[in-house]
């Protein structure tokens, strides 16, 4: 009988491409969700001067939009 020499490949490549894979879409759905929300959403109105002020510390809205 002869002698074949098996070789055993090892997991180590195909777990670590996983992995990677998984961390990039991860990154990537956060990514996509953190735009959705800065596109979709508008926050509400709030008190701010509607003039320029002469106090230190007092700030206005550049544009108010409402």
């Amino acid at each position: 009988m002869t002698n074949v020499a098996v070789t055993k490949r090892s997991r180590w490549p195909v777990l670590a491409w996983s992995l990677a894979a998984a961390v990039l879409l991860v990154v990537a759905a956060a990514n996509v969700h953190l735009v959705y929300v800065a596109v979709e959403s508008q926050p509400e109105c709030v008190a701010h001067l509607k003039e320029v002020g002469s106090k230190a510390g007092a700030f206005r809205a550049a544009k108010p939009a409402c």
